[in-house]
C-alpha cells in the first residue's frame, strides 16, 4: 500500500490535472492551483475527461445581478458597432442562406433517393450550372446583336424624338423626356475616366459579391444538416421538440417560396417573349430577360419591367405601346391571383396586406435584398405569431 501511496503521491495527482502541454514544468508552488489540479484529476473520466456541469450561480446575488446587468450593456452595444460594421457580408450571407434553403429540397430530393449529401449538392449544381450554361450559350448571340441595334438606334431615337408628328416627339414635347435625361447625364459630374473607373469598380464588386455568394451557398448546402443540428441544441430541451417542429415549416417555407418565385418569374419571362415577337416589338430577348429578373422582386419588379417594355413598344407604335400596357396589366392579375396562389401561396399563406407591407419594409431597409426575402421572413414571423404568441396571449 505504501508502494502504491508513494507511486501516486498527491504531487503526481495533482499534475494529471495539469495538461502535459500546457505551462510545464509543474511545481508545488503553484499553491491553490495546485488544490484545483488535484479535484479536477478526480472529476475527469473516460466518459466525461472534461468533467460535468457545474453547479449553477446564484442568480439572487447582488454582484451577479450587477455584473450581468453591466455585460449585457456592454455586450449590446459591442454586438450593435459589430453588427454595423459588418452590414454588407452578413447580407451576403443572409442571401447565401436564403438561396440554400431554396436550394434544400432539390438537395433533400437526391438525397431521400439515396445520394449522399455531397453527391447532391454537386448535382443540383451541376443541374443548374449545365442550365446557366446552356442558356446563356443560347442567348448571348442574339443578346449581343440585340444590344448592337439599340446602340445603332439610338441616334435614331434621338431624331425621332426631334420629329414633333411621330409619338416619341409628342411624348418628347409633353414631357421634356430628352432635356431629363441630358440634364441626368450632366448632373452625374466627374470625368469620362473617373465614371469608368467607378462602373468598373461596382462590376468588378459586383463579380466577386456574386463569387463569394455561391461558394457559401454550396457549403451552406453540404453542412445544412449540421447547421440545423446545432440550431436546435441552442434551444433549451424542454422546448426542443416544438421549435423543431416550427422551425422546419419555416425552412420549407421559404424553399418553397424560392422555388416557386424562380418558375413564375420565368413564365413571366417566356410569356413577354412570345408577346414580343408576335408584335414585333424589338429586342425580345433582352427584354424577356429583363422582365423575368425583376419579376423576381415582389410587387414593384413586374410593374417597372413593363414601363421599360412599353417604352421600347412605343418605337413601333402607339397602338402596340397601348396593347403591350394592357398585356402587362393582365399578366399581372394572372400572377397575382392564378400562378402565387397555386404555386406559392398554398405554403406560404401571407395575406396580400401583409405582403405589400413587408415588401415596402424590405425594400426601405435592405433594397433590392430586402424586398426578396421580405415575404419568406414575413411568412416566418406570421407562423411565429400564429403558434407562439396567440396561444401565450390567450392564457393571460
Amino acid at each position: 500500500m505504501a508502494g502504491v501511496d508513494e507511486a501516486h503521491s498527491p504531487h503526481d495527482r495533482a499534475a494529471e490535472g495539469h495538461h502535459e502541454m500546457v505551462a510545464q514544468p509543474h511545481s508545488d508552488g503553484e499553491g491553490p492551483v495546485a488544490e484545483a489540479e488535484l479535484l479536477a484529476a478526480e472529476m475527469s473520466s473516460d466518459e466525461q475527461p472534461l468533467g460535468s456541469l457545474g453547479r449553477r450561480f446564484n442568480r439572487r446575488s447582488p454582484f451577479y445581478i450587477g455584473l450581468t446587468a453591466s455585460a449585457g450593456v456592454a455586450v449590446t452595444y459591442g454586438v450593435v458597432r459589430v453588427l454595423v460594421s459588418l452590414s454588407e457580408m452578413l447580407v451576403l450571407i443572409g442571401v447565401a442562406f436564403f438561396l440554400a434553403l431554396g436550394l434544400e429540397p432539390a438537395v433533400s430530393w437526391f438525397v431521400n433517393r439515396g445520394l449522399r449529401r455531397w453527391l447532391a449538392t454537386t448535382l443540383v449544381f451541376v443541374i443548374f450550372l449545365a442550365a446557366m450554361g446552356a442558356f446563356v450559350a443560347a442567348a448571348i448571340p442574339p443578346l449581343a446583336q440585340q444590344a448592337g441595334d439599340l446602340i445603332h438606334q439610338v441616334p435614331h431615337y434621338l431624331q425621332q424624338a426631334q420629329d414633333h408628328s411621330s409619338a416619341i416627339g409628342r411624348l418628347n414635347d409633353r414631357f421634356h423626356l430628352q432635356q431629363r435625361i441630358t440634364d441626368a447625364i450632366n448632373g452625374s459630374g466627374g470625368s469620362a475616366l473617373n465614371e469608368a473607373v467607378s462602373a468598373g469598380t461596382a462590376v468588378f464588386g459586383a463579380l466577386a459579391d456574386f463569387l463569394i455568394a455561391i461558394v457559401l451557398t454550396v457549403y451552406f448546402l453540404v453542412d445544412m444538416p449540421r447547421i440545423r443540428t446545432t440550431m436546435y441544441r441552442l434551444v433549451p430541451h424542454t422546448r426542443r421538440p416544438r421549435a423543431i417542429l416550427i422551425g422546419d415549416e419555416v425552412f420549407s417555407k421559404v424553399g418553397a417560396y424560392v422555388l416557386g418565385n424562380v418558375l413564375i418569374s420565368a413564365i413571366t419571362g417566356a410569356a413577354t417573349f412570345i408577346w414580343l415577337i408576335l408584335f414585333g416589338v424589338p429586342y425580345p430577348l433582352l427584354l424577356a430577360i429583363f422582365v423575368a429578373v425583376l419579376d423576381l422582386v415582389p410587387i414593384v419588379g413586374s410593374t417597372i419591367a413593363g414601363v421599360v417594355v412599353a417604352a421600347v413598344a412605343v418605337t413601333v407604335s402607339l397602338p402596340v405601346c397601348v396593347a403591350t400596357i394592357v398585356f402587362f396589366v393582365v399578366l399581372r392579375l394572372v400572377e397575382d391571383y392564378l400562378l402565387v396562389p397555386r404555386i406559392i401561396g398554398r405554403v406560404v399563406k401571407v395575406p396580400a396586406l401583409i405582403t405589400v407591407v413587408a415588401v415596402l419594409i424590405g425594400g426601405a431597409l435592405l433594397g433590392i435584398v430586402g424586398a426578396l426575402v421580405a415575404i419568406p421572413i414575413a411568412a416566418a414571423l406570421q407562423l411565429l405569431t400564429q403558434e407562439v404568441l396567440y396561444p401565450r396571449l390567450d392564457e393571460v
